[in-house]
């Protein structure tokens, strides 16, 4: 272990020991220290940090995150050695703003399935065809997927444990017998991986451990760029997080094309995605014309006005 990266452990020990879950940026800030002494750097720079920040593309508001991230870790390391610089906060022109989802079309998924199969790396490519396919018809968060262990599929039921997601809810996800079968499918793939595998986890990377967010969101964008499907505008998508937008936007469509009382089953698709509030899926009401034309078509006639 080198220099730096005893001390990212080390940093990530004491967010840890304060209560932080600290995981997704753990990550991070390994991806960073790797970034930094692939470039030969043995102190962070404002500049190192900046360049790394922007380096899988994105939105101003990922850099941010990112940077945050380098932040934290760098005003530690100045505390015990002298020469890390310590990046501004507001280098970034972030706002608070969602992002306008981008719904993907049956054609969309499929393309980016059959696109993602044909990686020139015969591991990645199962895995990354298989990540997109799962993300696609179960809307799980990107996070939840990478963290997904061999023990949280439950082959008999036909369901997923997501353990401690987004404001630390756990919940299980049912799954259509297709989805179960293509999983099986990876898992045999996996298994004929052998020694390579060193992890727990359900989705390895082609070096056999756990998959991280970044190599998934920088596939995944140059997968969309070669079907020609460019970001649109800053809150515009396509974007990975876009295929759980479209999963509760259709599933809101199905409901109201079959007539169903989509008010009162809308608590069961918040329990499904792992929301907090029922309010939060409400919002995927305003994501798309056909959903509000179909809401409104079940507004009570108006009567004549007085």
């Amino acid at each position: 272990m080198t220099h730096l990266q005893r001390a990212a452990s080390d940093y990530v020990d004491m967010r840890r020991s304060m209560g932080f879950k600290f995981e997704e940026a753990a990550k991070l800030l390994g991806d960073f220290v790797k970034y930094l002494e692939a470039n030969g750097d043995r102190v962070i720079t404002v500049a190192a940090a900046v360049s790394w920040a922007q380096c899988c593309g994105g939105h101003p508001n990922w850099w941010g995150k990112r940077l945050s991230v380098v932040r934290g870790f760098a005003g530690y390391l100045r505390g015990l050695e002298p020469g890390h610089q310590l990046p501004p906060s507001g280098l970034f022109p972030t706002r608070p703003q969602r992002a306008t989802p981008y719904l993907y079309s049956e054609e969309d998924v499929i393309r980016l399935m059959v696109a993602a199969h044909s990686l020139r790396v015969r591991s990645w490519a199962r895995t990354m065809e298989t990540v997109i396919g799962l993300l696609a018809v179960t809307g799980m968060r990107v996070g939840e997927v990478v963290r997904l262990d061999l023990s949280d599929v439950d082959w008999v039921d036909g369901q997923l444990t997501v353990h401690s997601s987004k404001f630390g809810k756990s919940r299980l996800v049912p799954l259509h017998p297709s989805t179960v079968d293509a999983l099986r499918e990876y898992e045999a793939h996996r298994r004929g991986m052998g020694p390579r595998v060193r992890t727990t986890a359900f989705f390895v990377s082609t070096f056999g451990d756990r998959l991280h967010y970044d190599s998934v969101h920088r596939t995944f964008h140059r997968l969309l760029r070669d079907l020609g499907r460019q970001r649109l505008t800053a809150h515009h998508g396509p974007r990975i997080h876009d295929l759980r937008h479209t999963f509760a936007v259709r599933t809101l469509v199905d409901w109201y094309r079959a007539g169903e009382d989509v008010a009162g089953h809308m608590h069961l698709l918040s329990t499904y995605l792992g929301h907090v509030d029922p309010v939060a899926t409400y919002w995927y009401l305003s994501a798309a014309p056909e959903l509000l034309a179909l809401a409104a078509e079940r507004l009570e006639p108006v009567g004549e006005p007085l």
